[in-house]
């Protein structure tokens, strides 16, 4: 199945749902963030190595994510697991020339491979850093926090980054993980919805 394709099918399957991540799928081709071997492969609904035991994530999780995430125009975004940049590109088109994305990926190689694939691409607001993902970053608040790694709790730090009314979205699990979204209405008080039946790499931190 072609890239174009697989969009059709996660806009028919309720994937993909609001404009801007359809749009933003269309714009930023999957196969931009793939090793070499794979470009052929960006049709798959499947998740894809990128090396370092790290993947692209299936599209349609991704997708699910997104929609989630509720990101908008101007918004500060924090993408944490940016691997390949994929995500990170996504957010980028969404959030448009106002908004700003920092990625955070741990695995210097892979820091890197994501980071040349965002300057192959032109985009100019996603900053690419080699942190520990775990710990949030300091440009914090953020409007909206991505997590694309199996986190055994969602960290506190990440909960604390977040703007009021801002929301974090993270896999949480050992074993099998749920995808859970927490909204920040107060400093202290979060509403938080699981959406279980999902897998992914572990979150890896120092």
């Amino acid at each position: 199945m072609t890239y174009q394709g697989l969009i059709k099918n996660l806009v028919r399957e309720g994937y993909l749902k609001s404009t801007e991540v359809i749009e933003a799928f269309k714009k930023i081709d999957r196969a931009h963030f793939l090793p070499d071997k794979y470009k052929d492969r960006a049709g798959e609904d499947y998740p894809l190595p990128i090396g370092f035991g790290q993947t692209n994530s299936q599209p349609r999780t991704v997708a699910f994510m997104l929609e989630l995430l509720d990101a908008k125009k101007g918004y500060k975004v924090l993408d944490i697991g940016s691997g390949s940049g994929w995500t990170s590109a996504l957010l980028s088109y969404i959030v448009g020339d106002r908004g700003q994305v920092f990625g955070i990926e741990i695995i210097p190689e892979l820091k890197e491979f994501g980071e040349k694939n965002i300057e192959k691409l032109g985009i100019k607001n996603v900053l690419i850093l080699q942190k520990d993902g775990s710990k949030g970053l300091e440009k914090a608040p953020f409007d909206r926090i991505l997590v694309s790694a199996a986190a055994r709790k969602a960290p506190k730090n990440l909960k604390k980054q977040l703007k009021i009314g801002g929301i974090l979205v993270i896999p949480v699990g050992d074993f099998s993980q749920s995808i859970v979204k927490f909204k920040k209405i107060s400093e202290d008080e979060f509403k938080e919805e699981v959406f279980p039946g999902f897998a992914f790499v572990p979150l890896v931190s120092k």
